[in-house]
């Protein structure tokens, strides 16, 4: 587990990519299509969200999904639910708002990747980097889906990027928005159903995506 927490802990000169899958209710129907994303670009982590059901339930789904992650030497990180991460065997958990980054810290540290994102203020994100975040992560959807516009997003990245040496994560919604993030400076670039709901498949589209941040990182 170590050579996977230290992938994200690691501040690299080129960004990496990230990825979020869609809420999982059943580990069977996503299982190839992460697979083939994962085989066709170097991701750092895989974000799995669950869809909500009982803790058991919840446990054999990360344990499904968990060796098609963790075979390619990418970091499997839950969304939310760090108490479930040893059981489950994920290398850590991410974090919606401060507030739920300090509570459940002691759970995840140091063993464990503890990141934090939703954080609507700069106060918040400094917050999350005292508190010994492994990374912060800006511009992701919230539970309706909703996201800060991409210029706020942009901003906010650049910003980090200039002053602070913990990693930051940029949400990407598009490729051409994964392009942007990683020449303002993002450490990695979150895509989510802009792979997944790729018509061409996630290996085409991921593919894409680890190109266009080549292409960036060489013209910055």
């Amino acid at each position: 587990m170590a050579s996977r927490v230290n992938q994200i802990e690691s501040r690299r000169p080129a960004p990496r990519l990230y990825l979020v899958t869609p809420p999982v209710a059943e580990p069977a129907g996503l299982s190839d299509a992460l697979a083939a994303a994962l085989g066709a670009a170097d991701v750092a982590a895989v974000l799995l969200r669950l869809a909500a059901t009982d803790d058991r339930t919840l446990i054999n789904r990360v344990k499904a999904l968990a060796p098609i992650v963790q075979d390619k030497g990418a970091a499997l990180l839950l969304d939310g639910h760090p108490d479930l991460g040893a059981r489950a065997g994920a290398d850590g958990a991410h974090l919606t708002g401060i507030a739920a980054f300090q509570e459940a810290r002691a759970l995840l540290k140091p063993a464990r990747i503890a990141g934090c994102g939703a954080l609507e203020t700069r106060h918040d994100a400094m917050l999350a980097a005292e508190a010994d975040a492994d990374y912060v992560m800006f511009g992701e959807p919230d539970a309706q889906g909703r996201k800060p516009s991409f210029d706020a997003v942009l901003d906010r990245v650049t910003w980090w990027a200039e002053v602070f040496e913990i990693p930051c994560v940029g949400f990407a919604a598009t490729v051409a928005e994964a392009e942007q993030l990683a020449a303002a400076g993002a450490d990695f670039v979150a895509v989510g159903d802009c792979v997944f709901g790729d018509a061409r498949g996630p290996a085409v589209a991921i593919a894409e995506t680890a190109r266009r941040l080549a292409l960036a990182e060489a013209a910055g």
